[in-house]
């Protein structure tokens, strides 16, 4: 898989890679313009279009309010600033003088953490996710899901 660089002018203030972002945001508004159009076509469907993108960005931007010490870093995971290398990831080992050594080991600590590995989120992030979800906070119209297929 290729990599495609980042300019240090394209972070934002959170750590996140503006452009990657903004296509997100991007794929969203088209979706939900779909997701609208799809009622007026379907008048008689139960639509819901959940944003979340919205709430993943808002692990990391602000995770320190939802309760997450370290809305960067990973968990499980070796080197660097953000715990992080694509080539020593969880459960990474190395030799040092002929042994080997666990180098990639979990945290202590995982609840407090939005990044399990460097792809996936933790168990808590998921948490918060779903909750969201359920609840239907993150959802056009905001309704909570077990009410989704129910009209008025």
């Amino acid at each position: 898989m290729e990599r495609i660089p980042v300019l240090a002018g394209q972070i934002d203030d959170y750590g996140c890679a503006s452009p990657f972002n903004e296509v997100a945001q991007f794929f969203n508004r088209g979706l939900k313009k779909i997701v609208e159009q799809l009622r007026k076509n379907l008048p008689h469907a139960a639509i819901t279009y959940v944003d979340v993108y919205s709430v993943k960005y808002s692990l990391i931007s602000q995770g320190r309010k939802h309760g997450f010490k370290h809305p960067l870093r990973t968990c499980c995971g070796h080197g660097g600033k953000y715990n992080y290398n694509k080539n020593l990831g969880c459960g990474a080992k190395v030799n040092k003088h002929g042994k080997e050594v666990l180098v990639g080991a979990p945290c202590k600590d995982p609840w407090t953490y939005v990044n399990w590995d460097g792809v996936h989120f933790t168990e808590a992030a998921n948490k918060y996710i779903f909750e969201r979800i359920v609840n239907g906070s993150l959802s056009d119209p905001p309704t909570p899901l077990d009410m989704a297929c129910y009209r008025n």
